[in-house]
Order: C-alpha cells, then sequence, then structure tokens
C-alpha cells in the first residue's frame, strides 16, 4: 500500500504540535508575572478585516494575512522633568563604578550609580566597561554617548570623564548596593561610609530581575527615572550601525509594511537551562526555536513575516524556524559587511549585546524566549518609546490564538517600573 507523502509530513506536523502544547499545560506561566491581561476583548472591522481590540491594542482574529500587528502607542511623556531639582550639588568626593554583564545591566548600574551620587552630593566619574573575561576592558565611549550622558544628568549630578590624579583608586571603599537602590537606604547604608571614607566605588548586585512596580513601592525618584530611561545612549558610530540593521529588517518586511519581530533566543543560554524540559514544578522559563515558531504561526504571523534573532551566530538548531519563516536573521546577515570585522569578530560581545538591545527595543513585535533582566530591561524601554508589542510565549488552546491574549504582564497590567515614569 503507497503512502501520500503530504499526509505523512502533516502527521508529523500535527504530532509535534501536540507534544509542545502537552508540555506546556503542567508548567507554570513564563515567569511570576506571566498572566493573562485583563479586560473582555471585543471584535471590529479594521481595514476589511476581523480583528480584536483588547486593553486598546489591536490583533488580527481573521482574514489579514499580514498577521497579527499592533500599533504603537504615542501617549505617554515623561513625568520626571518636572520633579527635578533646577542645579546639581557636588561636594568633593567621587563616586566611581564599572558597567558589566550587558546593556540589560548597564542601565540599572547607570541608575543606581546616579542615585548614590546625588544622594550623597558626590561626583559621579564616568564608567568604564568591563566584559566576562580578565582583561576585557573598554571605554565608556567606545559603546555610549559620553556627552549625552553628562548633558542629561547636569542638572541632577556632576559628571567628569575621571579621576584627578591626587585620588587613587585603592584607597576606595567598595560598596556593594541592590539594584533599585533608596534614598533611605543611602542616608541609613552609605552615608555614613562616604563621610568616613571620601571616595567610594559603587557596586550593584541583584537580588531580583524582576522590574515590576508593587504596591508596596513607593513613588519612584524622578534621578531615577532619568537616569534609567533619559542618559543611556549608543554613540553614533554604534548607533548608525546598528539602524541601518534595522532599516535593513525593514526592508526584507515590505509585504507587511516594514514591520519585523525580534526575538530573544540565545542558544548557549537556552542548553543551559534545559529548554527542551519543564522545570520543577512544571514551570518554564525559555523557548527553543521550534516552540517560537509555532507559537509564532497559531498567532497568525505568515510565513513571510520577517524575524530578527539575537543568537550571535547561525545554529542548526534555529534551521526549523527558518524552514517556516525563511526571513529569519541573525546579526552577520543584516549587517553592513564593512563593520562586520569591527563589531563581530572582535573578542569581546558587548557591541553585539549593545545591539541586540537596540533592536529589541525598536522591533514592531518583541518576543522574549528566555526570561530575565534583558526582558524586563527591554520592556522598559519599549514602554518608553511607546512600543507596547511585546509577546510572551506560552500555551494557545484551539479556542484562543489571539495575540493580545500573551502580552506581557509587565504592559497588560501596566506594572513595570517604566510605568512610574512616564504619564
Amino acid at each position: 500500500m503507497g503512502f501520500d507523502l503530504r499526509q505523512v509530513v502533516a502527521g508529523i506536523l500535527t504530532i509535534t504540535m501536540f507534544v509542545m502544547l502537552g508540555q506546556m499545560l503542567h508548567r507554570d506561566y513564563f515567569d511570576s508575572l506571566q498572566e493573562k491581561a485583563q479586560g473582555d476583548a471585543q471584535d471590529i472591522e479594521f481595514e476589511g478585516s476581523k480583528v480584536a481590540v483588547k486593553d486598546g491594542l489591536v490583533g488580527t482574529v481573521e482574514g489579514n494575512s499580514k498577521g497579527p500587528w499592533m500599533e504603537d502607542n504615542t501617549d505617554l511623556n515623561p513625568c520626571w522633568p518636572t520633579l527635578l531639582s533646577d542645579e546639581a550639588v557636588s561636594s568633593k568626593g567621587y563616586v566611581t563604578f564599572s558597567l558589566t554583564n550587558g546593556p540589560e545591566y548597564h542601565i540599572s548600574q547607570i541608575t543606581d550609580a546616579v542615585m548614590v551620587a546625588k544622594h550623597l552630593g558626590a561626583t559621579l566619574v564616568l564608567p568604564d566597561i568591563r566584559g566576562s573575561k580578565p582583561g576585557d576592558e573598554r571605554s565608556f565611549e567606545d559603546i555610549y554617548d559620553a556627552d549625552k550622558l553628562i548633558k542629561s544628568l547636569e542638572n541632577v549630578v556632576k559628571v567628569v570623564q575621571q579621576l584627578p590624579e591626587e585620588v587613587s583608586l585603592r584607597n576606595m571603599a567598595i560598596v556593594k548596593v541592590p539594584t533599585r537602590v533608596t534614598e533611605d537606604y543611602i542616608k541609613e547604608h552609605i552615608v555614613p561610609i562616604f563621610k568616613s571614607k571620601g571616595n567610594i566605588r559603587v557596586a550593584s548586585y541583584f537580588p531580583s530581575v524582576n522590574l515590576r512596580k508593587s504596591s508596596q513601592d513607593g513613588e519612584t525618584d524622578p534621578v531615577a527615572c532619568l537616569a534609567m530611561f533619559g542618559s543611556l545612549e549608543l554613540q553614533p558610530e554604534v548607533n548608525a550601525v546598528a539602524e541601518s540593521m534595522v532599516e535593513r529588517l525593514r526592508t526584507h518586511s515590505r509585504k507587511s509594511g516594514g514591520r519585523f519581530i525580534a526575538v530573544d533566543l540565545r542558544i548557549d543560554v537556552l542548553e543551559k537551562k534545559n529548554c527542551h524540559t519543564t522545570g520543577v514544578g512544571g514551570s518554564k522559563t525559555c523557548y527553543n526555536a521550534q516552540e517560537i515558531a509555532l507559537f509564532l504561526r497559531k498567532l497568525g504571523f505568515a510565513s513571510d513575516t520577517t524575524i530578527y534573532l539575537t543568537q550571535p551566530r547561525w545554529d542548526s538548531s534555529l534551521n526549523i524556524l527558518k524552514d517556516i519563516f525563511p526571513k529569519t536573521f541573525t546579526k552577520e546577515a543584516i549587517m553592513p559587511a564593512s563593520k562586520r570585522s569591527k563589531y563581530l569578530e572582535s573578542e569581546s560581545s558587548e557591541y553585539e549585546n549593545a545591539i541586540d538591545f537596540y533592536i529589541s527595543s525598536r522591533s514592531d513585535v518583541f518576543i522574549p524566549a528566555i526570561s530575565g533582566l534583558f526582558y524586563a530591561n527591554t520592556v522598559g524601554k519599549r514602554i518608553a518609546l511607546g512600543k507596547p508589542q511585546v509577546l510572551v510565549p506560552a500555551e494557545i488552546s484551539e479556542t484562543s490564538g489571539l495575540a493580545t491574549d500573551f502580552i506581557s504582564p509587565y504592559i497588560s497590567k501596566k506594572n513595570h517600573l517604566a510605568y512610574s515614569c512616564f504619564c
């Protein structure tokens, strides 16, 4: 008896889908924030297609081959400018620090150091950037815009390029501070050390990678808001490279109006987290290429959708994603050839990490295949830019395939720290 090859392939895909859904049914949410959006959905007609509107976000139900894209939200504006004092006050003391572990950490480290310097009345020294390997150091200006940082903070804290020669790093007290450090913590734990030593070196530690604002938190300090969302930008050359890559992705996306998806999916992290199985208690905090591909197709994204992956280089495990979405790219495919030797062939990954964060913050849709601080701070930057389209992978039942059902709880519940800084 002969076999119909199309039926065999269809059967394999069906089995794969049910295996994936079976795994998802026995897990917790993507992270502690992964809860369904509140509010009732309603169907409306939009540009000739039936769509669902939920919490102000638009998602395709049927009839639109372009996929369940959503609109930007430009209604939010920074709240902090009217709350800041007119002039920075600095003492003779200095606060130094370093940036480590990538841009998702840099944002928090900058914010903590600015908070400490401001509430001590100290002068902040521009940080260096340190990689994961010994001796892997860069100047701040290699990646970020020093003039922008100094100018943006001029009414908050004085920032200098380097320590005076008469001040030695060896004599500085190293002070560890919890990220999202508060004025009360600074007064109680850091002021006495600063008064005793005169100069300190700050090192942030991360009790949590959660950036949710809880009901127990007070009002977010406007200084922290400025430091987190208004001070750190890529230096012009790096910014130009990242922006050229965004434009290349949009060129590939002409059929969908220039829109593209960014997925934070890194093979080395997936392997460490053992993402092919559920974790303790059935929880799942990351998704592989196959699961992301099925998630996107179930939501209704067309096969010609353009996708950017944060994975540094192409890996064979990504082939299944490219089979379903042929316009799937990693950096080497869309970076200008003249820039690859500098930005892709360096032993340090700092350039690549900064570019990933830039593109993920500006894509039309962002999907975190991995939970963590990159996800949390990317969401914060997207809120600041008016791009709330963040879809968190989760179970899709036969009766629910709307993109709006998978909006990040940071967005749907408006409980991200960023919502305290924009109004």
